[in-house]
């Protein structure tokens, strides 16, 4: 039997033995009572996608008090289910609800997503992207992936744990915020720095890392992120006396400005490894072979060989942006008038900032590199936290490797670092580990994630759906 057919028979077995309780109700809410239809994950899932959460138009509130309702139908009390939000913000709302566990020793598991999705223009969709479709083996909308999906399947986790009497040793946390995507307000950072007590946790899941399928959609491995660059914005400027254009001077604040911006193009900043990209880059040079593979464990043999690690970082854009600090051009802004000689030209420049350097070292380092005074070097909005990674013990990996062993037999495990961000960052930094795991296999082009026409497998949703419930109980009843 062939890989692909034995993961979909693993599948099949699962969920026949853990959707048992998936079609009963329980008695409640308003807007889901138990005169309702049964409960129906793909109703949950479609709810969620269809309620417009975008920052311009939309609201994760009412997303939030949706999932609250479903809950307290499947049993939580409203001392379980928690809907907050801040009067300056109300639409930023988010949901904390407990599945309490039997050890009040034991330090709660959080499970956490975000509810805001990126903007979506009906008139750039081929669909709408606020109406669930499901064509050709895809569901499409805004959010089908990002990141409406493992909220759902959170959701989804804790109604199928509360309907079939589970009771965990430790209690299982479920977080949805908003924020994550833009916005003035964030969720998880919120609930980190102020209700903490809301959701302390022994560690958390989150999104970040997804299952990689070729594009034939086989599966090539299942992704744990541990650790994300962070993002921080730089404000370069530059003012000069300005003047009439007839006139050009040497003092040209757009000259100025792009030939810093030129020094920075050329620079690359130095090769760095951690413990989850050492251990991301020896599987590759497994899965690779032959000069890759030689290259990579040159990097690692002597992770100070920076022209080893060159080497690798070149070999792809993903590599080249796991090994090190990134900072880029995104924003261009100059001049006042066509005829007039510029008084003011100013960039945006985006860093991802490898785990663990601090913000005030990477400025030091573009001052340094751009080498003009004159050129103004700012943090752009507040300064990123730059937590280290946590720890990928065993604790982590071994649940998800059992689970996934008997879902995906003969698909590795890789331990991953995430280039982007995510609400991690805000968690790690305040004490509470958060690592990405989905179980969520996503197409070469990640789905149009962020996208047009995003998009996502039905069988990665359902694949994924099966996984997280599982190995949520693993890490639930760990000791």
């Amino acid at each position: 039997m062939r890989i692909s057919q034995m993961a979909s028979t693993a599948v099949a077995m699962f969920a026949a033995g853990v959707c048992a309780a998936c079609s009963t109700s329980g008695g409640g809410a308003a807007g889901h009572s138990a005169s309702a239809e049964p409960y129906s994950f793909r109703a949950l899932y479609q709810e969620l996608v269809e309620t417009n959460t975008t920052l311009s138009s939309g609201d994760c509130t009412e997303a939030a008090e949706k999932v609250a309702g479903r809950l307290k139908d499947a049993g939580y009390s409203n001392s379980d289910v928690t809907v907050f939000s801040e009067p300056q913000h109300p639409k930023a709302g988010g949901l904390v609800a407990v599945l309490r566990g039997s050890d009040p020793n034991a330090k709660a598991i959080a499970l956490l997503a975000h509810l805001d999705v990126v903007e979506a223009k009906r008139e750039d969709w081929q669909r709408d992207p606020f109406k669930l479709a499901e064509e050709d083996g895809y569901y499409y909308g805004r959010g089908a992936n990002d990141d409406k999906a493992q909220a759902a399947i959170w959701a989804d986790s804790l109604i199928r744990y509360r309907q079939e009497g589970f009771v965990p040793k430790r209690s299982v946390k479920l977080v949805l915020t908003c924020g994550e995507e833009s916005g003035p307000f964030n969720g998880a950072k919120y609930l980190a720095e102020h209700e903490r007590q809301l959701v302390d946790a022994e560690f958390a899941l989150n999104e970040g890392a997804g299952g990689i399928l070729d594009q034939q959609g086989n599966r090539i491995a299942l992704g744990v992120q541990a650790g994300e660059k962070v993002y921080q914005d730089f404000t370069f400027e530059t003012t000069s006396p300005g003047g009439h254009s007839s006139v050009p001077a040497d003092d040209n604040a757009i000259y100025r400005l792009g030939a810093g911006l030129e020094r920075l193009r050329a620079f690359g900043f130095p090769i760095q490894l951690n413990d989850t990209t050492k251990a991301f880059f020896a599987k590759m040079a497994d899965l690779k072979g032959g000069e890759t593979a030689a290259e990579i464990h040159a990097l690692l043999d002597n992770p100070q060989d920076q022209a080893a690690g060159e080497k690798t970082a070149k070999a792809d854009p993903v590599w080249n942006s796991m090994l090190r600090t990134t900072c880029v051009a995104t924003q261009l802004s100059a001049g006042h008038a066509p005829n007039a000689l510029p008084q003011r030209a100013t960039a945006n420049v985006n860093c991802r900032i490898f785990p663990g350097v601090p913000v005030r070292q990477v400025q030091d380092e573009l001052v340094r590199v751009v080498a003009d005074p004159q050129v103004k070097i700012a943090p752009a909005g507040d300064v990123s936290p730059t937590p280290a990674p946590p720890p990928l013990d065993d604790r982590i990996l071994g649940p998800a490797r059992q689970v996934a062993g008997k879902l995906w037999p003969g698909v590795p495990l890789l331990p991953t670092m995430a280039t982007g961000a995510t609400d991690g960052k805000y968690w790690n930094a305040a004490g509470i580990p958060t690592y990405g795991l989905s179980g969520i296999f996503l197409d070469p082009d990640l789905d149009g994630m962020h996208g047009l026409d995003e998009r996502l497998r039905v069988r990665s949703l359902d694949e994924g759906r099966a996984f997280l419930y599982e190995v949520v109980k693993l890490y639930a009843n760990a000791t």
